[in-house]
């Protein structure tokens, strides 16, 4: 039996795209061998595409050397732009050699000589944040017509902008915490028109956050309005829009923070819960990744009527964003009375072997390596899906 020719893409212009490394090497080591033939793809952090050998020194960590300008050839890898994903009759990678940051014309790379491409018959993508789950690369996939792990391009937009996330959450009668939004315009302009808004609507603590960012990247927690203004200005700095909402629990108690997976198509279905008890005041950037002490708790200590309760949730936030694939659903839970209320999701959560979204899917009864190939097929059962539309009334 032929092997299913993989494409694990990597790496990327975001701020996780460390992260993003070590979920590539835990993949590329874990996959299946004897079933898949892997191809690893690398995003530099300028936005280069970069294969073979060059790829691997991207994953170690490693410069990769632009050779004089040079981008991405068959059997000679350097670099390309994103635009380089085309597709004619099959999933093909046809990186062109563009003489400027413009898009090149199809027709000059499909019939270039030097331009063969590289066949793959699945992407499986594990881009984090900024163009790599907020639907940018989705819509490359797309027009290229190849199939790829994880959310389409409205429930990866929708899943990465926390505003849009939460209008969808609120239109499906799940419950989230009280917030405000605002634009990085309006706060240059009038400040104080803005901070009287927010105090009218929210009472401190606040956690201030940009709108589309992920590992809580930008995210600050003002006690009082002296905190409030600076906070905001760090969000400011990551995106236009700043969502700012209300602490659960207040400023004597911390809200649990519990955590669920999700795996599926049009019929998902909601791993057991897990809890995060942060090192930090909150599960910040720091606590996640730089500093030890937060403990993952699997399963959640909590009753059985609340993880039923979770799990439903998540699956109902993952198709109130239209989601597939795969997903983490966050929530927050009120010590003082046990009300959950749903955070947020993420359409491409961590995915080494110890992050929490395969870890969760270990306690439920799936293993690391038959997660990969559940996804995959996954991937390639949403691509079938798909080629039952017609596009045209011929």
């Amino acid at each position: 039996m032929k092997k299913l020719r993989v494409g694990v893409l990597f790496g990327g212009r975001s701020g996780e795209h460390e992260i993003s490394l070590l979920s590539a090497a835990s993949v590329l080591k874990a996959i299946h061998p004897e079933k898949y033939e892997v191809v690893p793809i690398g995003i530099t952090k300028q936005g280069r595409w970069v294969s073979s050998a060059y790829a691997e020194k991207l994953l170690r960590g490693e410069p990769v050397q632009e050779d004089h300008g040079r981008h991405l050839r068959a059997g000679d890898p350097q670099a390309t732009s994103s635009a380089a994903v085309l597709a004619r009759g099959e999933a093909v990678i046809v990186p062109p050699v563009p003489d400027s940051d413009s898009l090149v014309p199809f027709e000059s790379t499909a019939h270039s000589a030097d331009h063969q491409g590289i066949n793959v018959d699945v992407i499986f993508p594990v881009l984090h944040g900024t163009f790599g789950e907020d639907g940018t690369i989705q819509g490359l996939l797309e027009l290229a017509d190849i199939p790829y792990v994880g959310a389409g391009v409205l429930g990866s937009a929708a899943g990465m902008d926390k505003d849009i996330m939460k209008r969808l959450f609120a239109a499906a009668g799940l419950p989230i915490v009280k917030h405000v939004t605002v634009l990085r315009s309006q706060w240059e302009k009038e400040p104080k028109k803005v901070v009287k808004a927010i105090e009218k609507k929210l009472t401190y603590p606040l956690f201030v956050k940009p709108a589309n960012l992920g590992s809580s990247v930008g995210i600050s927690k003002a006690h009082d309005r002296k905190e409030l203004g600076p906070a905001i200005d760090v969000a400011a700095g990551y995106d236009r829009k700043i969502m700012i909402e209300q602490g659960v629990g207040g400023n004597k108690q911390k809200a649990r923070e519990l955590e669920c997976s999700v795996l599926g198509n049009d019929e998902p279905q909601a791993s057991t819960a897990g809890e995060v008890v942060p090192s930090a005041e909150f599960y910040d950037y720091t606590a996640k990744y730089l500093e030890e002490g937060s403990q993952l708790i699997i399963p959640a200590k909590i009753g059985k009527k609340q993880m039923k309760e979770l799990q439903e949730m998540a699956i109902a936030a993952f198709q109130a964003v239209d989601c597939s694939g795969l997903a983490r659903v966050d929530f927050l839970m009120d010590p003082k009375n046990g009300k959950i209320y749903l955070n947020e999701i993420n359409t491409m959560p961590g995915f080494t072997s110890i992050s929490m979204y395969p870890k969760l899917w270990a306690a439920s009864g799936l293993q690391y390596s038959d997660l990969i190939d559940r996804l995959i097929g996954l991937a390639m059962e949403r691509h079938g899906e798909k080629k039952r539309n017609r596009y045209t009334k011929q």
